[in-house]
């Protein structure tokens, strides 16, 4: 078998990364392609690709994500297909990965080897976590100003080694096809959404929260998702005046293009640049800040980090817990951004598997088993007070976002009592034209139990009690 010799030489500072040089030492070629075709992968691996690696250039992420000197072109080239798992060696540990095209491939807190289309080169990345500080390869600094940087960890001598083979050819298949979830940045894609709900921005309206008191979005300065003026617009509209980015840093944050214009800038805003490990010391810390920052700052609220899903998704459920809402309330403002990105609706495939993710959140961060049946008000003021925050603290925090006042509008006061399913209609569409708020299609299902047994099949005709 022919052996193709690469080589590749990075030399750039950045500020916020680490760099160690490496080199690809072995390539096996694969078989011959026409053969393969009519060939199905089996767990027989005497022949399957092998890539060894010796590394020269390994870059540290801001999130602790390891970059590779492989390209992911090559890595695929080579044999390799998503869904495969693969054997990672180094540091004289070996682990069984999945190789993947996304972090939400995994569950939350689990490894994967990836080859995503926006990245040149190969990454190994924990989902909702960090590789570099969980396998020993690095160490984390952050300074005051809550800027980032790497060296190596104790006892880690450069350049690593990364041999990556073949373990079960499709092992992962099926979970893969199972996760896979994409959405696009283009606004004519998402007819049926509102500018509002394109940015994936709304009022949180979950038990305890006051009237116009919170809100939550994508990046209102963030291009990158092409998100940012809509919502930019949308925190205007609503009067959002105290803000917490969970993804910058400031001198990010003023970075951005045409930050200087946006409603945005004039606003009162705490930039934390938050890792994407909700149990690491470091995003308690940043949270706690943020929390503060809030209790310390009357106003009305807005939550983001660049997508507003994963780390807004988490800490706007932990405000709501302690709040007061419901289990099933926090369920469902979660699942909203989902079908806000992705059309995905109650009782679909994925619906139970988006809202495991929150559920497994909420109980790793409180450490419990059953987040259904905790008192989650509870369990989230002790979380408070476990990463700083006072008696006095938590108290001004339900002031500035509580109101005190009925959540019932007058609006909903002349709801009628029940509504007849007319073609197109589903669950969420009717929460959201006849009540006012499409995160109440909980109400409706519970209301009408009787007649829905899955809350992904209503019926034309059916008549559905609404109070």
């Amino acid at each position: 078998m022919n052996k193709k010799h690469l080589s590749f030489f990075m030399a750039f500072l950045i500020a916020t990364t680490l760099f160690v040089p490496t080199k690809i030492t072995t390539l096996a070629e694969t078989a011959d392609k026409t053969e393969a075709a009519d060939t199905e992968k089996s767990s027989d691996t005497s022949n399957a690709a092998e890539l060894s690696c010796t590394a020269e250039t390994e870059k540290i992420e801001k999130y602790g994500n390891v970059t590779l000197s492989i390209e992911c072109k090559e890595m695929l080239e080579a044999g390799y297909s998503y869904g495969d798992i693969v054997n990672v060696s180094f540091l004289d540990q070996t682990l069984e990965l999945p190789f993947c095209s996304n972090f939400s491939d995994v569950e939350t807190k689990k490894p994967a080897i990836l080859a995503r289309k926006e990245d040149t080169y190969v990454v190994l990345a924990i989902n909702m976590g960090d590789f570099a500080t969980t396998y020993k390869i690095a160490v984390k600094e952050t300074a005051k100003d809550n800027t980032i940087t790497w060296k190596a960890a104790d006892g880690v001598e450069y350049p690593l080694t990364f041999t990556i083979t073949m373990n079960t050819p499709g092992g992962y298949y099926e979970e893969y096809q199972f996760r896979q979830m994409t959405y696009t940045t283009e606004r004519t894609d998402y007819p049926d959404l509102s500018d509002e709900e394109f940015a994936n921005f709304r009022a949180i309206t979950t038990t305890g929260i006051g009237e116009g008191k919170l809100y939550r979005s994508a990046s209102p300065i963030n291009p990158k998702y092409n998100r940012n003026t809509y919502a930019n617009a949308a925190i205007e509209k609503a009067g959002v005046t105290v803000i917490m980015n969970l993804a910058d840093d400031e001198e990010t944050a003023k970075s951005y293009e045409g930050f200087d214009n946006t409603y945005y800038s004039k606003q009162k805003f705490i930039a934390l640049n938050m890792g994407v490990d909700f149990t690491a010391h470091d995003f308690k810390d940043k949270l706690a800040k943020g929390l503060k920052f809030f209790a310390e700052n009357p106003g009305v609220y807005e939550i983001h980090c660049t997508e507003g899903k994963d780390r807004a998704g988490f800490v706007c459920a932990i405000v709501e817990c302690f709040m007061g809402a419901s289990y099933e309330e926090v369920l469902a403002d979660f699942a909203t951004t989902y079908y806000n990105y992705y059309g995905v609706k109650p009782g679909d495939d994925k619906y139970n598997f988006i809202v495991n993710n929150v559920t497994k959140n909420l109980e790793n961060a409180f450490g419990i088993t059953d987040a259904k049946n905790a008192d989650l008000a509870v369990e989230a003021d002790k979380f408070l007070t476990s990463i700083g925050l006072s008696d006095d603290e938590k108290a001004a925090l339900k002031v500035n976002l509580g109101s005190g006042e009925s959540k019932v509008s007058k609006a909903s006061e002349s709801v009628a009592a029940t509504y007849i399913v007319r073609p197109g209609d589903y669950l969420i569409k009717i929460a959201k034209e006849q009540l006012g708020d499409r995160t109440k299609w909980l109400d409706i299902y519970e209301l009408n139990k009787d007649i829905i047994k899955n809350p992904s099949l209503i019926y034309v005709g059916q008549e559905l009690k609404l109070k």
